[in-house]
């Protein structure tokens, strides 16, 4: 009985309109009320009533309804959508095609929803069985002449078949779009938790290099305990699993995730080079002339991560200009720590790669250096 409960006012509204309109409709089929008041209490009123039935029950249980209706299906074939000559198949020559009763809309939209709400197929087959069976017995009590047996194939076919699968093609669609939503959502959760983790990568890795930076310091600061000195290079050996963890973890996350763009890092490069510098890292800028581009905060930084973990004690330069940006190292000065196969450097030629540029890492001298090229204004994208 829940369900056939209406969930709000729109809906019991729209149903009391659908029965007014089914009960004008019956009433245009049957006897008139005032030439013969008995005809009309014979026939038209229990229509009425089983049409208020089908109404009740036919928003949870359309098939109900659908089967509630068969009594006021298109079985006159006396009104079609068309009438044909079939002289030359059939000894009659009109023959209506797709027989009409007033009924026949509200008959189809039930059809419709059969086919939209029901996921199962095998009650809508049985239905339709039971349907043309009633179809079969009709045409057998006026005759069985060959023209009544297309009328009610035809019938069948358009009120019932065709609507139903109508109805099945609309929540296919439907559960399509749906999927294709739900997918969308799943793709930008993925993106955004691999922006996230492209972002903890890049900043907690550069800041654990720092203090690996400035715990080496310590090691070499004169005057300290063995104690103190023992207790700073724990200090950066711990700084350095700790990167080395946050690698694996963030590994996870990146895995098979896309390379979109990510939003500048929050700092330019002066004070990435300042912060660096305050860490203990011999560092020198060369700022030129002209706009910084985009991604130089993010060439840098990772060239100053990169230079703290493999290359303790390096003197680095940081040279930008308009469509360049290069970070190199000299030859570390104390043995690394870190191990290599990092996930930023990958990252970061993605992203050169997606705004038009090239990258290029590897040995430099005695060194190491990474150089980000940038595309001139105007120029087109070589790929």
């Amino acid at each position: 009985m829940k369900r056939l409960r209406r969930e709000n006012r729109r809906q019991v509204v729209y149903d009391l309109l659908l029965f007014f309109a089914l009960g004008v409709f019956i009433a245009a089929m049957g006897p008139d009320p005032f030439k013969d008041p008995a005809g009309f209490g014979m026939v038209t009123v229990p229509r009425w009533a089983l049409a208020a039935v089908a109404v009740l029950v036919g928003r949870p249980y359309p098939l109900a309804a659908l089967v509630l209706l068969l009594p006021l299906g298109p079985w006159r074939f006396s009104e079609g959508f068309a009438t044909v000559d079939l002289s030359w198949l059939l000894p009659r020559r009109n023959v209506k095609i797709l027989p009409l009763l007033p009924t026949s809309p509200f008959i189809a939209w039930y059809a419709y929803l059969t086919g939209r709400r029901m996921a199962r197929g095998w009650p809508a087959l049985v239905a339709f069985c039971v349907i043309a069976l009633v179809g079969v017995v009709v045409v057998l009590s006026k005759g069985g002449d060959l023209a009544l047996w297309v009328s009610m194939v035809t019938a069948v076919v358009g009120t019932y078949v065709v609507p139903h699968l109508f109805g099945v093609l609309r929540r296919k669609l439907l559960q399509q779009r749906r999927q294709a939503r739900t997918s969308a959502e799943a793709q930008a959760r993925l993106r955004e938790r691999a922006r996230i983790a492209r972002e903890m990568h890049d900043s907690l890795g550069h800041d654990l290099a720092l203090i690996a930076v400035r715990a080496a310091g310590l090691e070499l600061a004169p005057g300290l305990a063995p104690a103190q000195v023992r207790a700073a290079g724990e200090l950066r050996l711990a700084a350095a699993d700790a990167t080395e963890r946050l690698r694996q973890i963030i590994g996870l996350l990146r895995e098979d995730s896309d390379a979109a763009p990510l939003a500048p890092v929050g700092e330019d490069v002066p004070e990435l080079v300042r912060r660096a510098a305050d860490s203990g890292m011999r560092i020198s800028l060369d700022l030129g002339p002209g706009p910084v581009p985009g991604l130089a905060a993010a060439v840098v930084q990772e060239g100053l991560t990169n230079a703290a973990k493999h290359a303790p004690g390096a003197a680095v330069t940081v040279s930008v200009a308009p469509h360049l940006v290069r970070v190199r190292n000299g030859p570390p000065r104390s043995r690394p720590t870190a191990r290599t196969g990092g996930l930023g450097l990958a990252g970061l030629r993605e992203r050169v790669r997606l705004a038009g540029g090239t990258l290029t890492a590897g040995p430099s001298g005695d060194g190491f250096e990474l150089t980000v090229t940038l595309p001139r204004e105007g120029e087109e994208d070589p790929r």
